[in-house]
């Protein structure tokens, strides 16, 4: 359980340590299932000169390896005043009062383990560790990855906190799906022992693997469905794992971002989890409690119908002006307001009155395109670079809030009685009539 509200806020804006997570024991085998737990997606893939992985500064620099004002991919900049001296990076970049920004690297195991204590320390159930298959063509930057999964095992295991695998299929080439992500998800299962851990994630008793990227539409997919097909086939071993997939959020219709090939709906029942990517989809509050009504309710009846556990996913906001830039385009910093976590809460609040069961928040550590709920600062670096902040608000806000969607979507429903004066704010501020930002869009029109 998260500890006493009022010990964070005392530290967060004095801007001291916060109290050392409580560790707790690993899950009990009964304790894994996904059904009933609130996860985040986990990126771990920044890395930082100096580090050892001779990468430079991987995920924040640009295509072209630039990392300095005027050139950089990233819209938030991570808070690092609790990191000790080891685990920080000096940078080209500085604050307004002259001092040196520094960011942090996902390789380094203390960082990894101050991550899973603050999921601890908030409540948050776990994460989906996100691999990427473009990443399995080159050693160096898969060892950087498997260095990642090897700290967040410790980290999870000695906080109590659920993982598992998520496979990204972005930028796959046709027929490579099946063959190098079978070949990876085999030497994680049988060689390194990943769902032995007592604290790798699982669905009706099965450990759970991911696949991110089945059914959408659009030229870069260059794979196919039959692609994705078998390997669903293959990573689930003849039914000894579950599947989820990351799908298209109008995967029901098969329309906008969804594939309209016939045969869609067979391969996606070859999974037990479903699970519709909602960012950029809609920018706004009202959009938000309108797709609860108009997608997300007849989605999980779908999946009641055909026995799958629906996995929705809301996103804090987003914004990706630096990323943009660094391709020679344009973007509104800030395009997707957060409104002070409200737009969250709004769509937390939707799946669960959809009758979702449990739900994905992406993402926990994505500052590229600002969606991250970790601790990001209100001082980033100034010139030519520009950033977002949290508005002023305590730097373990989102995490604090997620903590807080986490309790509900445990209980099913929400709290009876009192509840903590913040949340009750945040909750107001998505009443009915209620005055909101514009609604902007990243990638369609909305509901």
């Amino acid at each position: 359980m998260p500890i006493n509200r009022r010990q964070f806020v005392t530290a967060t804006t004095a801007g001291l340590l916060l109290p050392q997570a409580i560790h707790a024991a690993a899950p009990k085998p009964t304790d894994r299932e996904l059904s009933g737990k609130t996860i985040c997606g986990y990126q771990g893939w920044f890395n930082a000169k100096g580090d050892g992985y001779d990468l430079s500064f991987r995920h924040y620099q640009t295509n072209k390896g630039l990392f300095q004002p005027g050139h950089c991919t990233i819209d938030l900049w991570p808070d690092v005043r609790e990191l000790t001296k080891d685990e920080r990076f000096d940078t080209a970049f500085k604050h307004k009062d002259g001092s040196i920004a520094q960011v942090y690297s996902s390789a380094h195991p203390k960082t990894i383990a101050r991550h899973f204590d603050w999921m601890q320390a908030y409540g948050i159930d776990g994460v989906a560790l996100q691999r990427f298959g473009v990443n399995l063509r080159n050693k160096k930057i898969l060892g950087h990855h498997n260095t990642t999964i090897h700290h967040a095992r410790q980290a999870a295991e000695r906080t109590g906190r659920l993982w598992n695998v998520m496979y990204d299929l972005s930028g796959m080439k046709p027929g490579e799906p099946q063959q190098r992500i079978e070949a990876d998800w085999k030497h994680l299962v049988e060689n390194e022992g990943v769902t032995d851990d007592p604290t790798y994630m699982q669905h009706n008793g099965k450990p759970l693997v991911a696949i991110w990227g089945v059914g959408f539409s659009g030229e870069d997919r260059k794979y196919s469905l039959k692609d994705c097909a078998e390997l669903i086939d293959k990573v689930s071993m003849g039914g000894r794992y579950s599947v989820m997939l990351g799908i298209p959020y109008y995967w029901r219709e098969q329309r906008r971002d969804a594939s309209s090939e016939a045969g869609m709906h067979n391969v996606l029942r070859k999974a037990e989890v479903l699970s519709p990517w909602a960012v950029g989809r809609f920018g706004g509050i009202d959009d938000a409690l309108q797709c609860g009504k108009t997608y997300l309710e007849p989605d999980v009846a779908w999946c009641n119908k055909h026995g799958k556990l629906y996995l929705p996913v809301a996103f804090p906001g987003f914004s990706w002006q630096n990323l943009k830039k660094s391709h020679g385009e344009s973007s509104k910093l800030g395009h997707i307001p957060r409104q002070g976590g409200r737009f969250l809460w709004a769509q937390a609040e939707a799946a669960r009155k959809a009758g979702a069961k449990s739900l994905y928040i992406a993402m926990f550590d994505e500052v590229d395109e600002a969606t991250a709920i970790f601790k990001c600062t209100n001082d980033p670096p100034v010139g030519q670079s520009k950033f977002l902040t949290y508005e002023g608000l305590p730097s373990d806000h989102y995490l604090w809030l997620t903590g807080k969607i986490a309790q509900r979507i445990r209980r099913g429903k929400a709290p009876p009685h009192r509840r903590d004066a913040r949340e009750s704010r945040v909750d107001a501020g998505n009443a009915p009539g209620n005055k909101r930002s514009v609604n902007p869009r990243v990638i369609h029109d909305g509901c």
